[in-house]
């Protein structure tokens, strides 16, 4: 049969999927496991989710858990950092540790039949590293090194000065890898106690899945860290970064990085509004496809197609347990720095209900949220990755395979209440990494507040 190409084809109705089966267990010490059977491909995902993350540094120590994070896989009892590598590569591992604002992942993944030696080298790593002083000397090092190349891109600079500007001091008000002077500060005592502090089982979550019964699961759970202790309970766990956010600033505020001559402006709009536990997140969630989570959302569209700012702009929420930003991001040409700030406000403003989203707006936000939602859990790796999210933020295990009702439930006017509620261009943040001399005249010209001059970070 030919096809007609005279028009698009119909769209079918959304791919269904059914999440693997979360089975809970609590280990003797307390370390809650989570175990999920995935039988595509002979491979096993242990993800060890330890709370803290960045958002445990304390004022001074910023960076601490991100370098006693690298640390961990430096070596453990008699084993080097080579010897450590060594023994992945002869299983086949990929070990991978990302440290976030509310807690440290610690990722392995290995065929199934290497599945007790991968957990025994994870366990080994997390329960007793080595923290040598000299390991500690060089990546320190490494770190100072890599905060003197971030100086140099926009993005980076403009990413800590925002934070800064939204949080203030509390402890989510930096990026995971610290500054200069704190990292130059800490010792390598700082990190073993941070360790002791943070490393403990009733302080983690382990979620393992794999092409293995939950029994053959939690038994290798078991085994690698059934011997595993919370240390002397006397001290104190680290503590939990999104107990305490100060209330946000009710006035606008705007900020300069400046960089003399540059050539464009890295831009960062925005302010603290939800959390990631909000009722409300489906209707955020579209109202953010439509507003700058795509390719044709509004702000996209009008900054890069129709005025010709930007190669691309986009918004976003950047999630935490705590109460976590929503921005707007874009990097323009210095001549259009005013113009563009205005354009964005002016989006943020009509979403709220002056221009509210079109039958072909949702249509396409919706769209772009569920077409490929069944894609994300694909590998054991994606569905250990996902449920550790469950348990970060606390969600109900059958979360995911409801996402795509709850989006597709979600109506024009559900989308105009949630950025009534969560976006209020009467209290922005504008933050600007520009030639100042060049924009700061029409900067002032905005009415978004007197224009700060902030030095280097």
């Amino acid at each position: 049969m030919k096809a007609d190409r005279s028009h698009l084809p119909q769209v079918g109705p959304d791919p269904s999927f059914t999440f693997p089966t979360i089975v809970r267990h609590t280990l003797s010490n307390g370390l809650d496991v989570r175990t999920l059977e995935h039988h595509s491909v002979p491979l096993v995902t242990f993800v060890m989710q330890i709370e803290g993350g960045s958002g445990a540094d304390v004022a001074g120590y910023e960076g601490l858990a991100a370098i006693t994070a690298d640390m961990v896989d430096e070596g453990t009892g008699a084993l080097s950092a080579i010897d450590v590598s060594e023994a992945l590569a002869r299983i086949g591992a990929e070990y991978d540790v990302d440290v976030g604002s509310d807690a440290t992942v610690f990722t392995l993944s290995t065929l199934a039949r290497f599945a007790e030696r991968g957990s025994s080298v994870l366990a080994d790593l997390l329960t007793r590293p080595s923290l040598r002083e000299e390991d500690f000397d060089r990546v320190r090092q490494l770190r100072l090194d890599r905060l003197r190349q971030i100086k140099d891109l926009p993005p980076a600079v403009a990413e800590r000065a925002f934070l800064r500007l939204l949080y203030g001091t509390h402890p989510y008000g930096h990026l995971s890898i610290g500054n200069d002077a704190s990292l130059r500060g800490m010792g390598l005592g700082d990190v073993t106690t941070f360790h002791a502090r943070t490393c403990r089982p009733s302080h983690s979550a382990l979620v393992v899945a794999g092409a293995m019964s939950h029994e053959r699961l939690v038994r290798l759970a078991e085994d690698a860290f059934g011997h595993w202790t919370n240390g002397d309970a006397r001290s104190d766990p680290a503590p939990v970064a999104a107990a305490d956010i100060e209330p946000a600033p009710t006035q606008p505020c705007m900020a300069v990085v400046a960089r003399e001559g540059a050539a464009q402006s890295e831009l960062r709009i925005g302010h603290l509004s939800a959390r990631r536990d909000t009722p409300d997140y489906a209707a955020l969630v579209v109202m953010n496809a439509i507003l700058g989570g795509q390719f044709v959302s509004r702000v996209n569209l009008k900054l890069r197609e129709e005025k010709g700012y930007t190669y691309g702009a986009r918004t976003g929420f950047d999630w935490r347990r705590g109460l976590a930003p929503f921005s707007l991001q874009a990097s323009v040409h210095t001549a259009a720095t005013a113009d563009a700030v205005r354009d964005s406000v002016n989006e943020l403003e009509a979403i709220r209900g002056s221009r509210p989203p079109s039958d072909t707006e949702m249509s396409l936000a919706k769209a772009s949220l569920t077409r490929g939602y069944p894609r994300n859990f694909e590998t054991a790796h994606q569905v250990a990755r996902s449920v550790a999210q469950l348990v970060l933020y606390g969600l109900p295990d059958s979360y995911f395979e409801n996402f795509v009702p709850r989006v597709n439930a979600v109506t024009a006017t559900d989308v105009t209440a949630a950025a009534r509620k969560y976006i209020d261009p009467a209290r922005l943040t504008t933050l600007i990494v520009g030639d100042y001399a060049a924009i700061g005249e029409s900067l002032n010209a905005l009415g978004l507040g007197e224009v700060e001059v902030l030095g280097p970070s």
